[in-house]
């Protein structure tokens, strides 16, 4: 039976149901403008990214890995049509006057041209990039990244958000993490990895049952539960000094969420039936935010944090409600699906994405606009799929799913399109929780 929790193991349910049952000129993103191009038809930006020159041999092979790094890292947002340069479309024979043959450009169906040049000075490799709107020959951006030898991926991805933010208007998914749980240990911890997979590293290890991790907006806290004691107990950790203050030792709490960076969100059951509540960094509880006799929890905020929205049982199997913040009014927004859970909002506002419990056995993620209408299906056939949660730009979304087996993590557009999965290694990963900063 799929849980009624968020994020919850199999013996919280059995708890709970017993309590109640990162020096530059960008040209047009400067001024908060950006370039809207999309290739007709398909929705995707015709991408020429030509290979980098290096400045020197020694420069060659720092090239070689950046091209690498910015062509993954594009292709992994899904935005581009990434088109092979055609023949001479850069002469570098005048380094003081790089000539681009934009007619060569034009004919291939271009609409952006990307090109650069790799330097290494006084230790540090320098990326000097040049963006064009081919069909114009406007030059869009000019920029220099710069960064330790050792840091490839950084300038790269660097350069890799800058084009996405100017073509798009939107923040993109570079720089950002993924928190979530494996067991690769032995026990269940807490791991982050990068925004594509890369970069893994343990931060818990509690050995004991660590789960429901949620970074907060700007980084600075990890909220997550943790069966040291015992009992499922909220812990708020801040990364910069590693300090952690933990919440309602005598109840049971689950499933945080960050309502902005100084208040988390939580089930807790200090009165017997589990309510939510918010909660400060300290971890002294602000304020009680349900009142009712089903349980009340995963809780998930519009990007302004004026609405919140949650699972209850309040009318029997669980439902997903809106709360307002300010005058408490709630309503329900899910009747299609007799058991859906897992709400989270998007970072754009107008969504929510969740999971339903179907009547196959399969567990299948869906969203839905925050009026209640547009409801679609991202997933199915494919076994149990579960814990959605939103890139920062909104247009792909985390889960996992058990469709090859061992439950891995798997990122899909935001459309249901591209699934595909996320990481590699050993031991399951469940939870995930895609940070809204970078």
């Amino acid at each position: 039976m799929m849980h009624f929790y968020r994020h919850v193991l199999p013996g919280i349910f059995v708890v709970l149901f017993s309590l109640v049952f990162f020096p530059f000129h960008l040209t047009a993103a400067e001024s908060g403008e950006y370039i809207a191009i999309r290739k007709a038809g398909s929705g995707n930006i015709a991408l020429v990214l030509n290979k980098l020159d290096a400045n020197g041999r020694k420069e060659t092979g720092f090239a070689q890995g950046l091209d690498t790094i910015i062509h993954d890292g594009l292709d992994f947002t899904k935005l581009f049509s990434m088109i092979s340069p055609p023949l001479n479309v850069r002469d570098n024979s005048n380094r003081k006057n790089v000539v681009i043959n934009f007619g060569a450009l034009n004919s291939v169906g271009a609409e952006v041209y990307a090109g650069g040049v790799v330097t290494i000075k006084s230790g540090l490799v320098t990326l000097d990039m040049e963006v064009y709107e081919t069909a114009g020959a406007k030059l869009l951006l000019r920029k220099t990244y710069t960064g330790k030898e050792g840091g490839l991926r950084s300038i790269g991805h660097a350069f890799c958000a800058d084009l996405v933010e100017l073509l798009t208007g939107k923040k993109s998914v570079f720089g950002s993490k993924v928190v979530f749980v494996s067991n690769k240990s032995g026990s269940k911890e807490i791991y982050q990895c990068d925004f594509d997979g890369y970069g893994l590293e343990q931060v818990t290890n509690s050995r004991s049952i660590s789960m429901n991790p949620a970074l907060s907006p700007d980084g600075k806290h990890l909220a997550y539960i943790d069966f040291t004691t015992g009992r499922p107990t909220l812990y708020i950790r801040s990364l910069a000094d590693r300090k952690v203050a933990s919440v309602g030792k005598s109840s049971v709490s689950i499933d945080p969420e960050w309502r902005n960076s100084s208040e988390v969100a939580a089930t807790l059951s200090l009165n017997g039936d589990p309510e939510i509540y918010l909660i400060k960094t300290d971890g002294t509880i602000s304020r009680r935010l349900t009142n009712s006799k089903g349980i009340d929890i995963s809780p998930s905020f519009s990007p302004d944090g004026s609405k919140m929205v949650f699972v209850s049982s309040r009318n029997g199997l669980p439902q997903i409600f809106i709360q307002d913040m300010q005058s408490g009014q709630t309503k329900r927004l899910t009747f299609s699906g007799r058991y859906n859970t897992q709400p989270s909002w998007s970072p754009a506002g107008d969504k929510i994405v969740y999971t339903t419990w179907e009547n196959s056995g399969e567990i299948n993620i869906f969203t839905i606009n925050a009026d209640g209408s547009g409801l679609a299906q991202l997933t199915r056939k494919s076994g149990e799929n579960k814990s959605p949660s939103w890139s920062p730009d909104g247009g792909m979304i985390v889960f996992t799913s058990n469709r090859k087996g061992k439950e891995k993590m798997y990122v899909m557009n935001s459309n249901g399109d591209n699934q595909r999965n996320l990481l590699q290694g050993d031991g399951e990963q469940t939870q995930p929780s895609w940070s809204l900063f970078r």
